[in-house]
């Protein structure tokens, strides 16, 4: 692990390239050998790939002149990764593919169209609790927010562990929530939820990335980071 310091040539990284990953760690930049797994994926991976590769392709089969229609409309939204100095702005193609996947997520995997990007409503989001009907885990969601037109749904990149244990990002698995800001709550419902972390207790330390897409543009929020203890 090697720490990249920053010079007139480079300000700052992230993603991989050739033999080496750029990560950040409070606030500081990392390089460490790129890693390449041996093993093809899981079932929600290889699924999410899938996903992704329709979207490039998606991409590639508009006419040049719609994916400059992409561009203005990009370059008033930041980015969902680092440097988060608000000067940093994505490409169309990266709106594009964003908004085919909140599409796909939301289960209307189609062709966005170009749409301006509106700001998200504040948002607040709080555990209620928890329950088990089967073998399904229902975590409930207080979301407070304005949404007099029920227009977003509520994404939760979770990760259940032992109560008192931190983050793994690594652990975080998507689930799109049942219900609207206008419900007294709104639903994660996680099938089969002993299996995916491999945990079957009494009570769940809950992290959540919380995050709000759009179900008319495919757009999504930044993320709040939820975390909890729930009892079943």
């Amino acid at each position: 692990m090697a720490r990249l310091y920053p010079n007139i040539l480079i300000n700052d990284a992230f993603g991989s390239a050739g033999a080496l990953t750029a990560y950040h760690r409070g606030g500081k930049c990392f390089l460490r050998k790129r890693i390449s797994p041996a093993f093809p994926g899981t079932a929600g991976q290889l699924k999410v790939v899938s996903v992704h590769q329709r979207a490039l392709q998606a991409w590639r089969s508009l006419p040049h002149e719609e994916q400059l229609r992409w561009e203005p409309y990009a370059r008033e939204v930041e980015p969902h990764r680092p440097p988060f100095d608000h000067k940093a702005r994505i490409s169309g193609n990266n709106l594009f593919i964003s908004a085919y996947h909140g599409f796909a997520t939301l289960g209307c995997e189609h062709i966005p169209y170009p749409m301006p990007f509106e700001k998200f409503p504040t948002f607040l989001v709080q555990i209620q609790g928890a329950s088990v009907v089967d073998d399904t885990l229902l975590i409930r969601w207080k979301l407070d927010m304005i949404d007099k037109e029920g227009r977003y749904r509520l994404l939760t990149k979770l990760q259940l562990a032992r109560p008192g244990r931190g983050w793994d990002t690594g652990a975080l698995r998507n689930f799109l929530a049942e219900g609207t800001a206008n419900d007294a709550a709104v639903i994660t419902r996680i099938t089969g939820y002993t299996s995916i972390w491999d945990l079957d207790l009494d009570s769940y330390q809950v992290h959540a990335r919380c995050i709000l897409l759009d179900i008319k543009t495919g757009y999504r929020s930044q993320f709040l980071q939820v975390s909890g203890v729930v009892s079943l």
